[in-house]
């Protein structure tokens, strides 16, 4: 789990979220569309939000820090 939470606090790891909240977000204005499509665009824009702050928040659950550039750091 540990190298989850490092690939994730890395810069592909945020590409990727972005990336994957914009998908969500997508595929909800697409395919669902109404109130079901905001619902999911507003949990696809965590992962983007959480990618753009730098923030992991799968690293204080595995005893690791919140920000992914302490995480980076402590992996270097």
């Amino acid at each position: 789990m540990k190298s989850i939470v490092r690939f994730m606090s890395s810069t592909a790891g945020r590409v990727l979220r972005v990336v994957a909240g914009i998908g969500v977000i997508a595929w909800a204005f697409t395919a669902l569309g109404g109130r079901d499509a905001t619902i999911v665009a507003l949990i696809g824009g965590i992962p983007i939000l959480t990618g753009l702050l730098d923030i992991c928040v799968l690293g204080p659950v595995t005893g690791q820090a919140l920000k992914g550039r302490t995480v980076r750091a402590a992996h270097d």
